[in-house]
């Protein structure tokens, strides 16, 4: 058997960490490696499969597809993509319009430019963006600057564009930033995703907004980990009858398929002209035809309602495990189908547990070096969570005895 990890290594630019773990294929929420062992995946590719692996609804639709067209040149009408594009505005801002990309980070750099070219059209002496400590937008070059994580955008080049970074949840600092910087934009995560999962409360987004509408400021919110369902709504903003400008998609989008975009508001729909943007694969025939399947997935099967509720089954399982070790596990939080489980020990040892479990066929992410991060599948079982539930028992015992050894 070829050592897939040494030629990952000999041909494959190195810009993430990987396991000496060579997945073959994926049913359901499990996954398979190239010896043919079993794992029950928790982060469902980093957020993207929320249906699972190889879900028969995907499944068709892209035998489907395959045989009409894989792509078509965006200088035509494409009656899929026209269709999803409707049933998105028509789930969330009203008189709204979309424009599709090929992932979440795509969907902050055509937020940037949708924005210049409205304060170009409104002569708006206002500039920069109001962004939260420790969020993620993405890591191409404009992105990077408003992701506000020094492991990530480091010392690249920076846009001009001023960035204004506030804590979470500090409305009073949110408004002197306002008075003081007068930006035209704040752009935020309902849930910090990357950050460690930190929902925002109702009472902190019912503030932002306020001040938004207050101050005459544009206000977006980053749905691409926290979107397509995985808070129980189509969209997290959603659970506290907030209304943003704009609103970024991507990662679960396109059941597996590279799909992004932004969903944007009355008063922004026509501000981009022909020319001003554009991307080869904006709207691909097959990304927005799984994009599609996805969205009436959620919205005809009531799986949204059956993950949230499945969700608070693993919420409690996890609640109980901190309750009875919170020498070691100092916090779990939630919101749907997002956990952060923040773990008291070294970045290295909750790497050792990260690995213990994989080890035992359990996938999890770890993310800001000591807290654990799980995305599951919206399919995912209880017979799996309690699978989990007691290797993560067992596997934090082990690391734990180590620590107090």
């Amino acid at each position: 058997m070829s050592d897939w990890f040494q030629l990952d290594k000999e041909y494959m630019m190195s810009t993430y960490c990987r396991t000496k773990l060579a997945i073959e294929r994926g049913e359901g929420c499990k996954l398979y490696d190239v010896d043919g062992k079993e794992y029950i995946d928790l982060f469902s590719g980093v957020g993207v499969n929320v249906l699972g692996y190889n879900h028969p609804k995907i499944v068709q639709t892209t035998m489907d597809q395959v045989t009409k067209s894989l792509h078509l040149p965006f200088h035509f009408l494409n009656p899929v993509a026209i269709e999803y594009a409707k049933k998105l505005v028509d789930c969330s801002l009203k008189n709204g319009k979309v424009f599709f990309t090929n992932s979440g980070t795509e969907a902050t750099e055509t937020t940037l430019k949708l924005i210049d070219k409205y304060r170009a059209i409104m002569h708006e002496e206002r500039e920069g963006i109001v962004v939260l400590k420790n969020s993620f937008h993405g890591r191409t070059l404009g992105a990077l600057h408003f992701t506000r994580q020094e492991s990530v955008y480091q010392n690249f080049p920076k846009t001009s564009i001023p960035v204004y970074e506030v804590e979470r949840e500090n409305i009073e600092q949110l408004e002197e930033t306002i008075i003081h910087e007068n930006p035209i934009a704040i752009l935020l995560e309902p849930v910090l995703g990357s950050g460690g999962i930190y929902p925002l409360s109702g009472e902190y987004l019912h503030g932002v907004q306020n001040l938004c509408e207050k101050y005459n400021v544009l206000l977006i919110v980053d749905e691409v980990q926290s979107g397509m369902g995985r808070t129980g709504k189509l969209f997290a903003y959603q659970n506290f009858n907030i209304t943003p400008d704009i609103i970024q998609i991507g990662k679960g989008a396109g059941g597996g398929i590279p799909l992004g975009g932004i969903i944007v508001g009355e008063r922004l729909c026509d501000v981009f002209a022909p020319g001003d943007h554009g991307t080869t694969f904006a709207h691909s025939s097959m990304g927005t035809a799984l994009g599609l399947t996805v969205l009436n997935t959620l919205l005809d099967d009531g799986l949204m309602q059956e993950a949230y509720e499945t969700s608070l089954y693993l919420n409690e399982k996890l609640q109980d495990i901190q309750k009875e070790n919170s020498y070691y596990i100092q916090e779990v939080r939630h919101a749907g189908m997002m956990f952060g489980i923040s773990v008291n020990d070294t970045n290295e040892n909750v790497k050792k547990l990260q690995i213990e479990l994989m080890n035992k066929g359990m996938l999890v992410d770890v993310t800001q070096g000591n807290i654990i991060r799980l995305l599951p599948p919206y399919i995912i079982t209880k017979e799996e969570i309690d699978a989990f539930i007691t290797q993560f028992i067992s596997c934090m015992d082990k690391v734990a005895a180590v620590v107090s050894a």
